[in-house]
């Protein structure tokens, strides 16, 4: 097993009590962006291992796609530090909106998605702008999402062969406004009322 296949392992063995023990808001205030990470590497002069540390953490990234995670990992196999400084100056974005293409593609065949989500996939698509690509994976998408959701619980609320419960049940998750309730009350919670 090579080297660099290791160090995200252990990385995340390192990291894991601390992301574990923090909760959700100060863990997205408080991990910077692999993107953020690798401008701040490059701010400077980096030697190699500084370099190979940045596209580690792009690697430990659960948003990196198969591109990014494909040409990360044959730069640290290559150990060429002008290759990663140069990646990392613009192959990395290029390669993250390759993946944010695919990934924004596969929402719009969902046949699951609502009128928002593919409205604004349009949108997204037609202008093919990567950095609001990424914005609406990062944000606009649970808003969009979120909207859809409401639009077919008011859907269960009006249908008249609804049970009561049910329909307890649809107000409730509406009343909450809360874009994961939401979404759990679609995806389980109607089942399981009846």
């Amino acid at each position: 097993m090579q080297l660099h296949r290791v160090a995200p392992v252990i990385a995340a063995g390192i990291l894991a009590p601390a992301l574990l023990l923090a909760t959700p808001s100060f863990a997205a205030a408080a991990a910077p962006a692999p993107a953020a990470v690798s401008a701040a590497v490059l701010s400077g002069e980096p030697d190699a291992d500084e370099l190979r540390v940045a596209i580690a953490r792009i690697l430990a990234d659960p948003d990196s796609g198969r591109r990014v995670i494909r040409e990360a990992n044959a730069l640290l196999d290559a150990n060429d530090p002008e290759a990663m400084r140069a990646w990392l100056e613009s192959g990395y974005r290029l390669a993250q909106a390759e993946d944010d293409r695919v990934a924004i593609t596969r929402i719009l065949a969902d046949p699951d998605s609502g009128r928002r989500v593919v409205s604004e996939i349009n949108v997204l698509l037609d202008a093919n702008d990567p950095e609001a690509m990424r914005a609406w994976l990062e944000s606009g998408y649970r808003l969009a999402q979120a909207e859809d959701d409401r639009v077919a619980i008011a859907r269960i609320l009006a249908d008249p062969t609804s049970s009561p419960a049910l329909r307890a049940a649809a107000g409730a998750a509406l009343d909450g406004n809360n874009p994961e309730a939401l979404r759990h009350f679609l995806e389980v919670g109607r089942y399981e009322v009846g």
